[in-house]
Order: C-alpha cells, then sequence, then structure tokens
C-alpha cells in the first residue's frame, strides 16, 4: 500500500474516532466517569473473571500504581469492588459492580446512538461495507 494512502486513512479513522469522543463526552461528563475510567469498565466488563490489578494494568497497557489509582476512583464510587483472590490469599481482584455495568451499558447506548447518527449519512450497503472492511482490519484483535 501506498504510503499517502496509509496516512490518509489513518487520518480519517483518528478523525471518525475523535467525532465519536466529542459526541459522547456530554455523556462521560453527566455521568461523572474519565475516558480512562471508561476504559477500565470495559476491559472489566469484557474480562471471563475479576482481574488482579497487575492484570488489569497490563490490558490498559499503564502502570499498575495508574491502575489503582483509577480502580480507587471506580470503588468509591461503587462502580467496581476489590474481592480477596481465592488463588492467592495476598493478592485482591477487581470486578465490575452491578452499577458499574449500569453505568457502562448507559454510556455504551449514547455512543451508539451517536454512531447510529453519523452513520445515517451512508447507506445500508456501504454500512455493511464499512463493517466487512473493519472487520478484516480489527479480526486479530
Amino acid at each position: 500500500m501506498e504510503t499517502e494512502s496509509a496516512a490518509r486513512i489513518a487520518d480519517l479513522l483518528t478523525s471518525t474516532n475523535r467525532r465519536l469522543r466529542r459526541a459522547s463526552g456530554p455523556s462521560l461528563e453527566a455521568s461523572g466517569v474519565t475516558p480512562s475510567q471508561l476504559r477500565v469498565l470495559r476491559v472489566l466488563a469484557g474480562a471471563a473473571s475479576p482481574l488482579r490489578v497487575s492484570e488489569l494494568a497490563r490490558r490498559l497497557d499503564v502502570i499498575p500504581r495508574s491502575a489503582t489509582s483509577v480502580v480507587d476512583l471506580l470503588e468509591s464510587r461503587g462502580l467496581v469492588e476489590r474481592r480477596p483472590d481465592p488463588d492467592d490469599r495476598r493478592a485482591t481482584l477487581v470486578a465490575l459492580t452491578p452499577s458499574g455495568g449500569d453505568v457502562l451499558r448507559a454510556l455504551r447506548s449514547r455512543r451508539a446512538a451517536g454512531l447510529a447518527e453519523l452513520l445515517d449519512r451512508l447507506t445500508a450497503d456501504e454500512q455493511a461495507e464499512l463493517i466487512r472492511l473493519l472487520s478484516i482490519l480489527t479480526a486479530d484483535d
């Protein structure tokens, strides 16, 4: 692929993502959740079981201390909880609470509504093609 094409695609994807973040900003502000807190909620929701903070940090690609700070804030709001690790008495696990799940679902719903509004510019066939192409690009995720 040409470098120019790759750069243009990168710019367009970045611009689209920025537009989505801007559209979901008011929902985040209203919920009192920061973008980094939202990332933690998403990772925990996608995990098969509660995670150690070290594993959460690894999945977020941040240092454990940063993950701990975000978990502390989310725990103080009742959106996540710490639990003892049944396999290691010294370790704790972090899990999404029902309230955290509710907040995450509401934020996802609002973001989806914003995306649907943006996608209304495309025909149904164009949307299907976009899904197909993005699925190819994200197949290894």
